[in-house]
């Protein structure tokens, strides 16, 4: 046991940077497996853009603050948060490492973040809330024919709000995916194809994300069935300020400004170019996430000064889980919270709430 614990604990400790990290993860991962995790859809401009949109922005120094301790602590819709990271719901986890979404809601547990159930992942809704329950009370569903049903079981099971993603229909054309021929084995996608008391699963879901065409929803149908849950629920994949208002009036309680890490629609804008007007349209009151692209510390404040509550971490937490299971997510969570933290201090936030558009400035051209 003491051998097994010393081969793995000090990978742990021997990452410095998140840079290391997603070396690390890139060496244990197959070529096609880390292009299906870093690649987007068409010719992958939304994937870059989603990064250098922060190139845009500074962060403004506030030297003498007296800031010395500042609180990384917020919350969203009355779920606590020791920082303002949740894990993403990505499908397929255990390609990444056998304990898929397991240890990453365990590490976000461990860091006071909070974990998106994912709907096609590898264990089923059940499972990924009994590892780690502080974490995993947000569970995620897609708006096709069995939804209700999905809805009403996570709630049986626990969970306090819903994750709707309304930006898949259909796989986006993820062109590195086709020319590697990737053929994942399904199971890892499965978690929730049955539940234990045999509720439908995500057999449906994963069907119907594979065809390009078929049954798609729209907005008055997600109305409809959304008068039936009986949990708030985030809308997932707003993009424009006229989306982000159809979610609202429709019952949606929260938003995640997302364009699903470039993954669907190639040339989009970028998620953070896109945030301040959907800010705007939504009101200061309205809880938004700002999802795609997060990398860095700084990446988060940037976010959060124009106009997010919290954010998503997908890929980020992805190289953590491929680089050393629940020990790499815990790390890749530590990394980012000591970054923004440090920011605090650097310009003198001493909350979250201080963290707001006064303190960035926009780079010259």
């Amino acid at each position: 046991m003491t051998a097994q614990l010393d081969s793995f604990y000090p990978t742990r400790v021997a990452f410095g940077t998140l840079e290391e990290i997603h070396r690390a993860a890139a060496n244990a991962l197959s070529a096609d497996v880390l292009d299906f995790v870093e690649g987007g859809a068409g010719k992958e401009i939304t994937l870059r853009e989603n990064r250098t949109a922060f190139d845009r922005w500074r962060i403004l120094p506030e030297p003498m603050s007296g800031v010395g301790t500042p609180s990384t602590r917020t919350e969203l819709l009355g779920l606590p948060l020791e920082t303002p990271i949740l894990t993403a719901p990505f499908g397929g986890d255990a390609l990444y490492h056998p304990d898929g979404h397991l240890a990453v809601t365990r590490a976000a547990q461990a860091r006071g973040a909070l974990s998106i159930a994912p709907e096609a992942g590898s264990y089923s809704y059940q499972q990924v809330r009994a590892a780690a329950p502080g974490a995993a009370r947000i569970a995620q569903i897609h708006p096709f024919a069995h939804a209700a049903l999905v809805a009403e079981r996570v709630t049986r099971l626990g969970f306090e709000a819903l994750c709707v993603t309304v930006d898949c229909p259909v796989g986006g054309f993820r062109t590195r995916n086709m020319g590697n021929r990737f053929d994942p084995d399904q199971r890892h996608f499965a978690g929730n194809l049955t539940g234990e008391d045999g509720a439908p699963g995500v057999a449906e879901v994963f069907g119907q994300l594979l065809k390009r065409g078929g049954v798609v929803w729209d907005w008055a149908e997600l109305a409809t069935v959304a008068r039936e849950f009986e949990l708030p629920w985030i809308a997932k994949g707003i993009l424009t300020p006229a989306a982000a208002e159809r979610a609202l009036d429709i019952g949606a309680s929260a938003l995640v400004v997302s364009n699903h890490g470039g993954r669907q629609v190639d040339p989009a804008p970028a998620s953070l170019d896109m945030l301040p007007a959907i800010r705007a349209a939504a009101g200061p009151r309205v809880p938004i996430l700002l999802d795609s692209g997060i990398r860095t510390g700084s990446d988060i404040y940037l976010a959060l000064a124009l106009g997010a509550d919290a954010v998503i971490i997908g890929r980020a937490a992805i190289y953590g889980l491929a680089a050393a299971g629940q020990p790499g997510v815990d790390r890749v969570l530590e990394l980012l919270t000591e970054e923004l933290r440090t920011l605090m201090i650097l310009s003198g936030a001493a909350t979250i709430a201080d963290i707001d558009r006064d303190r960035i400035l926009r780079a010259a051209a």
